[in-house]
C-alpha cells in the first residue's frame, strides 16, 4: 500500500513531512514531553484490545461455520 493510499484511507489527504512535523510540534506543546509516552501506551492498549476483539469475533464466526458444516454433513 503506498503512502498516498494510506493517507487517503485515513482521510488525511496528502500530508508531507512539513505537515507531520507541525502536527508533532503541536502535540508536543499541548501534552509536553512527559505525557507523550503515556498517550502512546494508551493508544497501543486500545489498538491491542480492538485487535483482540476482532480476532475473537472472527474465531466465533469460523467456529459457527465449522459447526454448521458438521451439522450439514451429519444429516
Amino acid at each position: 500500500m503506498t503512502s498516498i493510499t494510506l493517507f487517503t484511507l485515513l482521510f488525511l489527504g496528502n500530508l508531507g513531512a512539513t505537515e507531520f512535523m507541525l502536527i508533532f510540534l503541536v502535540v508536543l506543546l499541548l501534552f509536553g514531553g512527559q505525557k507523550i509516552p503515556e498517550l502512546m501506551r494508551g493508544l497501543g492498549r486500545g489498538i491491542r484490545e480492538f485487535n483482540n476483539a476482532k480476532n475473537s469475533v472472527e474465531d466465533e464466526i469460523r467456529q459457527g461455520m465449522r459447526d454448521a458444516e458438521k451439522d450439514k454433513i451429519g444429516k
